[in-house]
């Protein structure tokens, strides 16, 4: 027989959808972010986006070539995984850093695997973990927008006493005006690239929405009910960029929408218990990763009904 039958659930829908159009559309939702980083801490941020992009690329491209693969680096995929690590460091992090971070993403975490759609975590949020635990100093070395000192960041000031910091408002946390990774501090124009992949059907705002929520009520129960405490945790660190850019990828999270609810709501209940109890200021890195293992477990147990067939 020389004809191959693939046998799938029905039905199927043909979609016009392609890698290369929904990684586009990420990076150019990331740009907002991605200029008030450079507003906010000026040019060198721009210097580390095009080391840590420009890594991840070549990385893909040698291993490809290496394995005799189609080179497929024009897809925007490993551009991607380099911006978000990018986004992901301190401002004034060593120009090697980033490149050895995306070689790391790039090489161990997703081409190791398989490529692209094979990786089982976030290539991004991997090689950040690991530059951490390798050089935590160089990691969490912030610098203040304003007079360019280097300061902590909005959550360790607050980390131990749980007392809001008052040189820190809820506005400057919402427009950026405080020290972080270069993509995390302004939620204003996170959000704004957010909305965007949502207009373009590129995510769900399920898994965000779920995930901040987690954690507002977390935090609005263990404060008593203090509206700025929750509002503090839900703008400062790297939440909002994780929730919408970071656990919505389509590799590493559940394919059902019952399964995306519980792995948000693990992903926010493990910030919170990281932030408030934990050794770290910031747990959204570490949420993430751990519920992007968990995800086969949820995909296993929480199954969609095959169409027409009767549910057991």
């Amino acid at each position: 027989m020389e004809r191959k039958l693939i046998v799938t659930s029905s039905p199927h829908i043909r979609s016009n959808e392609a890698t290369d159009k929904t990684m586009r559309d990420v990076v150019i939702a990331l740009i907002p972010a991605t200029l008030a980083g450079m507003y906010y801490f000026g040019f060198q941020t721009l210097i580390v986006v095009l080391l840590s992009v420009a890594a991840a690329m070549a990385t893909e491209a040698i291993i490809q070539n290496m394995r005799k693969q189609p080179i497929t680096v024009m897809d925007y995929s490993a551009a991607l995984t380099g911006l978000l690590l990018a986004l992901n460091m301190p401002p004034e992090i060593p120009y090697w850093m980033p490149v050895v971070g995306s070689i790391f993403a790039i090489a161990i975490v997703k081409q190791a695997f398989g490529g692209l759609g094979h990786n089982f975590i976030n290539p991004a949020l991997a090689a950040r973990v690991f530059l951490i635990a390798s050089w935590p100093v160089e990691m969490t070395t912030w610098k203040f927008p304003v007079d360019a000192v280097t300061e902590a960041t909005p959550l360790a000031l607050i980390k131990g006493s749980g007392v809001l910091p008052e040189s820190v408002s809820i506005f400057n946390l919402f427009i950026g005006k405080v020290g972080g990774c270069i993509g995390e501090v302004s939620a204003l124009a996170l959000i704004i690239g957010g909305i965007y992949l949502v207009y373009r059907g590129v995510i769900s705002p399920r898994i965000p929405l779920v995930y901040m929520g987690t954690v507002a009520v977390f935090t609005l129960i263990y404060s008593g009910f203090n509206f700025n405490f929750m509002m503090f945790h839900l703008l400062a660190g790297g939440l909002v960029l994780g929730a919408i850019f970071m656990a919505t990828d389509y590799v590493s999270s559940p394919m059902t929408a019952k399964g995306q609810i519980i792995y948000a709501v693990g992903c926010g209940l493990i910030t919170v218990m990281i932030r408030l109890f934990g050794g770290y200021p910031e747990g959204v890195s570490f949420s993430i990763l751990f519920m992007n293992v968990v995800t086969p477990l949820i995909d296993k147990y929480v199954k969609s009904n095959v169409f027409g067939g009767v549910k057991k």
